[in-house]
């Protein structure tokens, strides 16, 4: 049977919280520029724009339909099943993001051109931004874990408002429902808070 990145197994091993993000809310975010699959370079300290918020989704990597997974128990890896269903989540509640305020980004170690692919098939109406040179998972010190030699970036979201990291969403589970779960907390936080944050 041929793999399929839109299906979720219902025994998946949850993610523990080992505090990886405990850190960041408050966190300036550096004035780095990350390939979009849009065809831009987006500085992540301003890419909502003033008064709006960023929702950043990381992932560890979108699979495609008919791939083999990266490792053969890629299933048993806390967190990592369920890039391509989170991925589809955000896109079905983009408009409802917009309206609460939010542009929605993924995040993740792949190359653009393997992001641009997935955006394409699923129809995604937001960009991935490619942190292939690990240059913001370096600066934020981002929680990552190792899988046939590449190092990928765990599941969570950050919540970005005027360049400062709000809050964050880690562990993450189930991914497919996790949009949900930002949305409504966009919805009981509508203000974008005012602060210059930390380095």
């Amino acid at each position: 049977m041929s793999h399929d990145p839109t299906h979720l197994p219902p025994d998946l091993p949850a993610p523990a919280d080992d505090g990886a993000c405990a850190g960041l809310p408050g966190t300036a975010m550096p004035a780095l520029s990350l390939p979009a699959t849009d065809g831009r370079m987006v500085r992540v300290d301003q890419a909502a724009g003033e008064g709006r918020r960023l929702v950043l989704f990381a992932y560890p990597r979108t699979g495609r339909p008919g791939e083999d997974p990266l490792v053969a128990d890629w299933d048993l890896i806390p967190g990592a099943r369920g890039c391509t269903p989170e991925s589809c989540a955000f896109r079905d509640l983009a408009e409802d993001l917009r309206a609460a305020g939010a542009e929605v980004m993924g995040l993740s170690t792949q190359d653009t051109a393997y992001q641009q692919e997935a955006v394409q098939r699923l129809h995604l109406p937001y960009p991935l931004l490619s942190d292939a040179a690990l240059e913001l998972t370096r600066a934020l010190r981002l929680p990552t874990f190792e899988a046939a030699g590449q190092t990928l970036l765990r599941r969570f979201t950050l919540v970005i408002g005027n360049g400062v990291i709000e809050h964050t969403f880690y562990p993450v589970f189930p991914p497919d429902r996790h949009p949900e779960e930002v949305l409504a907390w966009l919805r009981r936080h509508s203000t974008v808070r005012h602060s210059t944050g930390t380095a």
